[in-house]
């Protein structure tokens, strides 16, 4: 059996192969931009720089087409290009091979491993750029999944399938939180695209914020800094085509993708190297085109779910800046960190009032709805009389509303509050509100979801709805999370 295996991936091989190759050769090299007059090929075709005086051979993609000249970009640096190198077309595009061995490793813009082990031998791949599901074949974001972080499965509770973005400047806690996340959420499968950032961070992140726990169940993606930009933009993709796959499985995967800033900042380097024309503050017209294309892949399908936690890095704070005002325009709401709550030691550093989840009215309870508007309610009371109480210009008894506000306040800066190591079930979140507010939160809205990292699916899951051609007994029926996570051959087929 084992011949016949090695022997079927050898034909599938050679049946992918073009045996005519089509070729050109390089005839100007300025900047980013790579030129060559031929080969034949399209946008986004995959090509090969034979390089002799250089690492020998580079991977590049057709970004512009102009007459018989081909405009490429590379995936490395250009070290070693001269005029006259061979541009061989490989006749497809960007493609990640995928399987449920990509759990628990790190992985390149072009779906290579990375972590020094052997690289993931699938035939099953799923091209790096892809078109959304149809918005009515999309599942209605319904349930809630659980983050473990209380400020937000309180008071900005997330459906699967929900797109949030963190905003937030520099050095204010966005790789932390979302460490926290991918540690404690509720989904099956996690993958972290880590795009622009810095390469010391990269370690940092997985061993100090995600852990063995965490990396158990995910999936890196890296691109740093130091990348050219075609690999940082297309290591966004490639985070995507991944938690595409895992979804398409019926999981329920957790996207974290930290930051589309420098995903926005790829996309202009680009454009202005093949010649677009600087538009709003410096960015091209594609990074607005690209940026919804992106965004709109994650969420649900008719199979599974993509959650995704995008972060922004807000350039001098300004929350109205073009790329920060069209994502908050385009995702499902918004967690704003306040850097003045990290100068207090308070982490995470999130600012309730002026962050929103546009879905949590429909995936929360309606006592628990009333518990976190009584919270804010509190904290908009405080924030407005803040500079009376501190001066001591307030004198108790004054304002009732104000009374109640200053008397709580300690109890709801503790909840809110949590250390990077804290984990918090959803039952612990809803008791901690429920003792704030004097509010009885029933039981059915604290239960029913899936406990944080086990992967096992809520009862009305197990036993299928219309959406999922129910009238199976749940004692017969293995939930659609934990059937794709048994070590099963791969016998998926590719999209």
């Amino acid at each position: 059996m084992a011949s016949a295996s090695i022997i079927d991936k050898y034909l599938e091989t050679t049946e992918e192969v073009d045996p005519i190759k089509c070729i050109g050769r390089i005839v100007k090299v300025q900047g980013l931009l790579i030129e060559s007059r031929g080969p034949q090929a399209i946008i986004g075709e995959l090509c090969r720089i034979e390089v002799p005086k250089g690492r020998g051979r580079i991977h590049a993609e057709v970004v512009g087409l102009r007459e018989d000249i081909v405009q490429l970009m590379a995936y490395e640096d250009t070290d070693g290009i001269e005029v006259g190198n061979r541009v061989i077309a490989s006749g497809g595009r960007l493609e990640i091979p995928v399987s449920r061995q990509l759990l628990g490793r790190v992985l390149d813009c072009m779906g290579h491993t990375v972590d020094g082990r052997s690289d993931i031998a699938s035939n099953i791949r799923y091209p790096a750029v892809n078109t959304p599901p149809e918005p009515l074949t999309r599942r209605r974001v319904t349930q809630r999944i659980v983050t473990g972080v209380r400020s937000i499965d309180g008071l900005l509770a997330v459906g699967r399938g929900q797109r949030l973005g963190i905003f937030a400047g520099s050095g204010v806690g966005k790789s932390t939180l979302l460490g926290m996340i991918a540690r404690n959420t509720s989904a099956d499968v996690n993958v972290v695209a880590l795009i622009g950032e810095r390469g010391r961070e990269v370690n940092d992140f997985i061993a100090g914020d995600l852990g063995p726990e965490g990396l158990a169940r995910s999936v890196i993606v890296v691109s740093p800094s130091n990348s050219p930009p075609l690999a940082r933009l297309r290591g966004a993709y490639t985070a995507t085509a991944v938690a595409e796959y895992f979804r398409d499985l019926g999981l329920d995967v957790m996207l974290l993708f930290d930051s589309v800033t420098r995903f926005a900042r790829a996309q202009r380097e680009i454009g202005l190297a093949s010649g677009e024309p600087p538009a709003t503050r410096g960015y091209t017209p594609s990074v607005f085109d690209s940026m919804p294309k992106l965004l709109e892949r994650c969420g649900t399908s008719d199979k599974g779910t993509i959650t995704g936690f995008y972060t922004i890095l807000v350039d001098g704070d300004d929350l109205d800046e073009p790329v920060s005002d069209t994502v908050r325009g385009t995702l499902d709401g918004h967690i704003v960190l306040s850097r003045r709550l990290a100068e207090a030691n308070h982490y995470p550093a999130v600012d309730v009032l002026g962050s929103i989840s546009r879905l949590a009215p429909k995936v929360s309870g309606e006592v628990t709805r009333k518990a976190a508007g009584y919270i804010r309610r509190l904290l908009a009371v405080y924030g407005e009389s803040e500079d009376l109480i501190n001066v001591g210009a307030y004198h108790q008894g004054t304002n009732p509303a104000i009374d109640e506000a200053v008397a709580k306040k300690p109890a709801i800066d503790s909840f809110l509050v949590q250390t990077v190591e804290e984990k918090s079930s959803l039952v612990e979140t809803l008791q901690v509100m429920s003792e704030i507010t004097g509010l009885t939160i029933p039981v059915e809205e604290m239960e029913g979801f899936k406990t944080a990292g086990t992967g096992i699916f809520p009862a009305e899951d197990k036993t299928g709805g219309p959406e999922d051609g129910g009238g199976q007994d749940a004692a017969d029926k293995v939930s659609p999370g934990e059937a794709a996570l048994l070590p099963a051959a791969e016998t998926e087929t590719a999209r």
